[in-house]
């Protein structure tokens, strides 16, 4: 005991910690046997390597365990991942895929009690509780986030104001007139309500919005901190995906340093991206996520492809949960161009770091000459895009600068005017790329 508590953590906080512990192993082996008995797909996996749920005897002999991957819901389209009958499976979700078939994924009614209480959880851990009124502008329907975000302020208590996604103008009216003080939904949409308010004359700042819980796409600090300044709010980070539950997996605390992870529903690895190796708490790689309380479709070490460690240091808040750095990119998002990785966010946090321009930008990959190549076109503000032709170029160069310090590469950079780059409702879409391939 002594050792812990020289590491500075109480011994009430050590008893916890075993008691999670004991918890997560107790939830995992349960979830490994309900997979093995019920998912053919996972029991192929498990026999391939001579496996069965009886050699799980410790937290660690889940690094033993086969990955789970994206293509693997896609080839068992649509319920063959699904470990209960029809007759259980009380709601579906599909995720919002732009090629081939969906994702889809089941809840029994205890899942949806798991997903309900755990938004419940995030959304207070951003500071609200049931005295809020929180506006739900993530999309309806078969995308997991507005109904996830929509039940968890439910259970929270407070007043829900179901807009979804898109019109506007009518959201920004409705959080005027019915005083609002929370919004969820994609940080780009939010950028782009806080441009709508201005238009019509309305200042954020002078609403009572005070919190907004943003996911469902890579954001960096840079566009926190845009987002906190123009409309005077807390921006916090909530994490999740469809196929483990949604929305709801680790939120940020007040004090903004790392998600905490809901570990008693949802284990996280951290494994290298390359070869698979499980790596200790602290390094970055890959996040893994096992579900340990989700019946319908258990996923067992699901490879998120999304970057980011694990923070296993006390938190200031007091919470004994591990927390995720922030998850600002994903292996499938970088794009290799003359043998060098570019992750968006890299361009994200060159751009954002220098005046006179808006959060909204394009990448555009093409090839010229038998090369590829990288041009960034991003929207000026209408103060700097009235301005003299001279501080037009002198923003171009610093971004040009910025851009090109951080990745390395000679980019093409265009500035354009205000409102020219198309606007998203739901999760923006950032790279266009013209290559030939």
């Amino acid at each position: 005991m002594s050792l812990y508590l020289n590491d500075n953590l109480s011994a009430l906080d050590y008893v916890r910690k075993e008691y999670l512990r004991e918890l997560q192993l107790e939830r995992l082996r349960k979830i490994v046997q309900h997979a093995y008995s019920n998912v053919l797909h996972f029991r192929n996996r498990m026999d391939e390597r001579n496996l069965q749920p009886k050699d799980v005897q410790t937290l660690s002999d889940l690094g033993k365990l086969p990955f789970m991957v994206k293509t693997d819901l896609r080839d068992t389209y649509p319920f063959g991942l699904f470990a209960v009958p029809m007759s259980q499976v009380v709601r579906l979700h599909a995720s919002s895929g732009t090629t081939g078939k969906p994702i889809v994924v089941g809840y029994t009614q205890k899942d949806l009690e798991v997903w309900n209480e755990v938004m419940k959880r995030a959304l207070a851990s951003s500071g609200l509780t049931h005295e809020d009124v929180i506006q739900v502008a993530y999309g309806y329907g078969l995308f997991t986030g507005g109904l996830g975000a929509h039940y968890g302020a439910e259970a929270l208590g407070a007043t829900v104001v179901p807009t979804s996604g898109g019109n506007t103008q009518r959201q920004i009216m409705l959080m005027r007139d019915f005083g609002t003080t929370a919004v969820c939904c994609t940080p780009s949409y939010f950028c782009y309500m806080i441009e709508q308010a201005a238009e019509s004359g309305i200042d954020m700042r002078e609403l009572p919005i005070r919190v907004g819980v943003f996911g469902a796409e890579p954001w960096t600090n840079e566009m926190r901190k845009r987002i906190e300044s123009s409309a005077g709010i807390k921006a916090y980070d909530i994490y999740g995906l469809s196929e483990i539950i949604g929305p709801g997996v680790a939120v940020e605390c007040s004090c903004q340093q790392g998600m905490h992870v809901f570990e008693d529903h949802f284990y996280p690895e951290i494994i290298d991206p390359d070869t698979g190796e499980v790596l200790p708490d602290g390094e970055f790689g890959e996040l893994v996520l096992t579900t340990l309380s989700k019946y319908a479709m258990p996923m067992i070490r699901y490879r998120t492809r999304d970057l980011t460690r694990i923070i296993s240091e006390p938190c200031k808040c007091g919470r004994t949960l591990r927390r995720i750095d922030r998850i600002s990119s994903r292996s499938d998002d970088m794009f290799i161009i003359r043998g060098v990785n570019v992750f968006p966010s890299q361009i994200e946090t060159a751009l954002l770091s220098v005046e006179g321009t808006t959060a909204n930008y394009n990448i555009i990959l093409s090839t010229e000459h038998g090369l590829d190549c990288i041009e960034v076109d991003v929207e000026v503000t209408e103060e700097l895009f009235s301005d003299k032709v001279r501080s037009m170029e002198s923003l171009r160069q610093h971004l040009t600068a910025a851009v090109e310090g951080l990745i390395g590469l000679r980019i093409k950079l265009k500035l354009v005017a205000p409102n020219t780059i198309q606007r998203s409702e739901g999760k923006a879409r950032r790279v266009i790329d013209r290559r030939e391939h």
